[in-house]
C-alpha cells in the first residue's frame, strides 16, 4: 500500500504559536510555501476553508498555476453553492490543473460560525444535505445524459456537464471527515478517502473499524488520512524542548482567552485523549489541543525524524495511507518535513511491502 503526503498551504504565515503576518491573503507567502512542498515531494496540498476566509477554491487555482506536479486538496462546504455548478467548477479546474483537483468535504463543526454565513441547519441535517450534494456531484461527473434528482434539499431536472473529470476513470477524489454517528453514515456511501485527525492508535483503529463497517454496506473501500503537526529536532531531547516552546508561545500569543467547548465529535475525541494526558503512544503530543479546544488539527508526534517515522508506520499498519502534516513553522517544517521526513517514511513503507510481498511468495510456494 503506497503512502501519500498531503501539505497545507494558508493564506498567511502565521499558527496558533506564530503571529499572524501579512494581508489575509499574501500571494508571495501561498506560492512560496506551495513551491517549497512540491519541491520536498509532497503529493498535494490541502486548501482550507473558513467563514471568513479568502475562498479556498480561487487561491487551489492560484497555487495551480504556479506549481507542476502539486496535487490540490480544495476544503469546500457543502450547502452554500449549487451541487451542480460546484461539479462543474471542480471539473474544470481538474482539467486547467492537468488532473491534480482532489476536494475535501467538510460540513462545519460549529453552528455560531457557520451562521455568519447564513447556515442555520442542525448537524444532522448538513450531513443528510452533503449526503445529496455529493450525489449530485458524481452524477455531473459519471453521467453521459441528463438526469434528474429528488431530495429533500435538492432537485433538478436534466441536469447535465458537458466537462467531465482530467481523467474520467479516476475522477476527482473526494476525501471526506467527521467521527460522528452521521458523519460515517455519509463518509461510508461517499468517501475515496476518509481523514481524521491525529488521535491514539487504539481511537484511530476503532474509528477506521466503524468507517470500514459503514463502506462495507455499499461495496466500497476507502483509504484513510491522518492528520498530524511533526515536531522533530537531531535529539529527542531536543524535539520535546520544542514541543515545550511551542506550547508556551501559543499560550503567550493566546492569553487569557478560554476556548468554547467544541460541538464536533472528532474535537471532542481529541480533548478525550488529551484528558489522558499531555504525552500518548510515547510520540503523541496533545498540548495544543488541550489549549485550544482541539480547533483543527492539533495533535503532534514528537521525535528526531527517525523517531517520527517509526511511529507513523505504526499508524500506516492499521491502514493509514494518507498522511496530512504541517508545521507551527509552517515554511520552515514543510522543508524540514521533505528533507527529514517523508524519504523516511516512504523507504519504511517500501520496506514493508517488499517484507509483505516475500512473505506471501513463501506461503504460497
Amino acid at each position: 500500500m503506497p503512502v501519500e503526503f498531503i501539505g497545507f498551504v494558508g493564506n498567511h504565515a502565521g499558527s496558533e504559536s506564530l503571529a499572524a503576518e501579512g494581508a489575509p491573503l499574501d500571494l508571495d507567502y501561498v506560492e512560496t510555501l506551495a513551491k517549497a512542498q512540491e519541491q520536498g515531494g509532497f503529493d498535494r496540498v490541502l486548501l482550507a476553508f473558513h467563514s471568513n476566509s479568502p475562498e479556498s477554491l480561487l487561491v487551489a487555482q492560484h497555487v495551480a498555476a504556479h506549481t507542476h506536479r502539486l496535487g490540490l486538496m480544495i476544503a469546500h462546504r457543502p450547502g452554500f453553492n449549487a451541487p451542480s455548478i460546484v461539479a462543474r467548477q471542480l471539473a474544470t479546474l481538474d482539467h486547467i490543473s492537468r488532473g491534480r483537483t482532489a476536494v475535501h468535504i467538510i460540513t462545519g463543526g460549529n453552528d455560531q460560525e457557520l451562521k455568519a454565513d447564513g447556515d442555520y441547519l442542525t448537524k444532522a441535517q448538513r450531513y443528510a444535505r452533503a449526503n445529496e450534494y455529493l450525489d449530485i456531484l458524481r452524477a455531473e461527473w459519471t453521467s453521459d445524459e441528463p438526469f434528474d434528482y429528488r431530495g429533500a434539499y435538492y432537485r433538478v431536472d436534466g441536469a447535465h456537464s458537458q466537462i467531465k473529470p482530467f481523467d474520467r476513470g479516476r475522477g476527482i477524489p473526494v476525501y471526506f471527515g467527521g467521527a460522528s454517528d452521521e458523519a460515517i453514515e455519509v463518509a461510508g456511501r461517499h468517501a475515496d478517502i476518509y481523514a481524521l485527525w491525529g488521535e491514539s492508535l487504539a481511537q484511530v483503529d476503532e474509528l477506521l473499524n466503524r468507517v470500514r463497517e459503514a463502506a462495507r454496506i455499499h461495496r466500497r473501500s476507502p483509504r484513510f488520512s491522518l492528520s498530524l503537526r511533526p515536531i522533530i529536532a537531531d535529539t529527542e531531547e531536543a524535539a520535546w524542548d520544542k514541543a515545550r516552546r511551542i506550547l508556551e508561545r501559543a499560550r503567550a500569543l493566546r492569553g487569557d482567552r478560554a476556548y468554547t467547548p467544541p460541538q464536533n465529535a472528532g474535537s471532542q475525541r481529541l480533548l478525550e485523549a488529551a484528558a489522558k494526558g499531555e504525552r500518548i503512544d510515547q510520540r503523541l503530543w496533545t498540548g495544543i489541543a488541550a489549549l485550544t479546544g482541539a480547533q483543527g488539527n492539533s495533535t503532534a508526534l514528537v521525535g528526531t525524524p527517525e523517531q517520527v517515522s517509526e511511529a507513523m508506520l505504526d499508524y500506516y499498519d492499521l491502514g493509514i495511507s494518507t498522511f496530512l502534516i504541517r508545521g507551527f513553522d509552517p515554511l520552515v517544517d514543510a522543508i524540514d518535513y521533505g528533507r527529514e521526513l517523508l524519504p523516511r517514511v516512504h523507504a519504511k513503507v517500501a520496506e514493508r511491502e517488499r517484507t509483505t510481498q516475500l512473505s506471501a511468495g513463501l506461503a504460497s510456494a
